[in-house]
């Protein structure tokens, strides 16, 4: 079905500009309760937020929002994406809120809902909720003794560095280790450096002096060479790098070289085998996921399912099938027995968790197969259907004919910005920059 508002991870946008404006982000929190007030308790509703200037305007709409239709709010500050969807259900709230437009910078800002079972929402659910949005909801408004409260829970950072500590087996510690965490200025500025330390580690910490200005900027793990050269400098064993929301983690090894999603999904992979903690015999990955990955896991034993990108799809996927890991190259990294969202610090913490009981250095334990050449290129466009041109189509088959059977083809539009990804992998690295240059080529003339 057709969203208007919701994209791939909630409501998205650049903030203080339609659709993202304090009015909006007030319905949202109207039409938001108003869909999940179900049966005659005090209903609930707990916020968090990362560091960007505008979640403050943006979260006290909401506030105005849900405590307008009767909720009372729980507000926990900046926080990582993963402890809103903890600590909704842990507090037993109807429904939780994440202020964060994750990886991107900091003029944006976006909307994420999750269901009491701390799960993000289904798209049935949205589309209710985008019916609200549509409609006139004063007829909801609470009467003047059932408006909601607001109320701030002072130790929510403590209770999230509990959970994260307890994912790390009891007999365990990071003691010896020298980490240098990269908290993109971002949720996870205060709690990640804290988790690691108290788990014995020597903790260096990057992007933890956020100004609600330099969220992501030049930090983090959609910017990881300025963490690669702290790594090289403090001589660390290990870096890892969140991103805005910390819902995702890169990792960097004690030469500098960075690890991505689908490696780390490899480790988590093997030890889990190992273990006989894999739920399923393979993992969820997506489209952009390296083949290297998908012949590592069939060396294995395991198999590889591949879903639309998204962590969503990757998560929907493995709840029906029974996966207990999943993720995205980019560093979304979902082990369900532990969370409902990806989890850089948990993640991070299952692979710290095998360097330590090999007792071998992060380069060798993160490198688990070569990756086949992989070429990403980005489109932007400002409207129109630009992969329905005449021009486009033909480039795509022919680079489609061009690959054959030995390589991959994926051609897709932003679920969060107006970008095309051109996406293009196989054995023959010049072969591979030559058709995603073509296509590229080809949208742009379209998107012009």
């Amino acid at each position: 079905m057709a969203r208007k508002y919701f994209g791939t991870d909630g409501i998205r946008g650049r903030a203080n500009s339609t659709p993202l404006t304090p009015e909006f982000a007030m319905k949202v929190g109207q039409a938001a309760g108003i869909a999940f007030q179900r049966g005659d308790h005090r209903h609930r509703v707990l916020i968090g937020k990362d560091t960007r200037l505008s979640g403050y305007m943006i979260e006290y709409a909401m506030v105005a929002g849900f405590t307008s239709v009767g909720m009372d709010v729980l507000l926990v500050g900046p926080l990582p994406t993963p402890s809103v969807a903890m600590l909704t259900r842990s507090m037993r709230a109807d429904l939780g809120v994440m202020i964060s437009a994750s990886h991107n910078a900091f003029p944006d800002n976006g909307i994420k809902l999750f269901a009491p079972d701390g799960y993000k929402l289904s798209d049935e659910v949205e589309h209710d909720i985008e019916k609200l949005l549509d409609q006139d909801l004063t007829k909801h408004l609470a009467g003047s003794r059932a408006l909601g409260r607001a109320k701030r829970i002072d130790d929510a950072p403590a209770r999230y560095i509990e959970f994260a500590k307890r994912t790390l087996p009891r007999h365990l510690e990071l003691g010896g280790l020298r980490i240098v965490v990269d908290c993109a200025n971002g949720a996870g500025y205060k709690v990640a450096p804290a988790a690691l330390w108290e788990l014995g580690a020597e903790v260096i910490t990057m992007g933890d002096k956020p100004d609600g200005f330099n969220i992501n900027d030049e930090c983090g793990s959609t910017h990881p060479q300025a963490l690669v050269e702290k790594v090289r400098e403090m001589r660390a064993d290990i870096g890892i790098a969140l991103d805005g929301d910390a819902d995702r983690v890169l990792i960097v090894d004690e030469k500098g070289q960075v690890v991505d999603g689908d490696q780390l999904m490899a480790v988590v992979a093997q030890s889990w085998l190992d273990d006989g903690r894999l739920s399923a015999p393979g993992i969820v990955a997506t489209v952009m996921s390296n083949l290297g990955l998908e012949r590592f896991l069939g060396g294995l034993g395991l198999g590889m399912a591949r879903t639309p990108v998204g962590d969503r799809y990757v998560l929907e996927h493995m709840r029906e099938h029974g996966f207990n890991v999943g993720g995205e190259q980019s560093g979304h990294i979902i082990l369900s027995d532990y969370s409902t969202t990806g989890d850089g610090l948990v993640a991070a913490l299952q692979v710290l968790a095998v360097v330590i009981k090999s007792g071998k250095p992060v380069s060798e334990v993160c490198h688990r197969f070569e990756p086949l050449p992989q070429i990403l290129k980005n489109v932007r466009f400002k409207g129109g259907k630009p992969l329905e041109n005449a021009g486009v189509v033909t480039a795509i088959d022919d680079a489609k004919e061009k690959l054959g059977h030995h390589g991959r083809l994926v051609i897709r539009p932003s679920g969060t910005e107006p970008v095309i990804r051109v996406m293009a992998e196989g054995d023959d690295r010049d072969l591979v920059e030559t058709v995603v240059d073509q296509i590229v080529d080809a949208v742009t003339k379209a998107a012009a």
